[in-house]
């Protein structure tokens, strides 16, 4: 039995598609993509497969975060 992130915030609403959200289970990055069944579905910000994460332990990102994805899609953009 694996027990639950301690810090984890109870949402009570999924995020909206487009956010940039944080998994906590592996510290990465993602954009939201969509919700199918009880999980928000995350993709790495410079493209990639999706991942589905449980909605509890989803986190809004650290301005730090933020900057890094962005960062991540101009290059990608920029073909770096």
């Amino acid at each position: 039995m694996t027990a639950r992130n301690p810090d984890a915030v109870k949402h009570t609403a999924s995020p909206d598609v487009g956010a940039v959200m944080v998994d906590r289970r592996n510290g990465k990055a993602g954009v939201v993509m969509g919700h199918v069944g009880p999980y928000v579905q995350l993709r790495p910000p410079r493209g990639g497969r999706e991942w589905d994460v449980p909605p509890e332990d989803v986190r809004p990102p650290t301005p730090a975060e933020v900057l890094s994805a962005k960062v991540a899609v101009a290059n990608r953009r920029w073909g770096r």
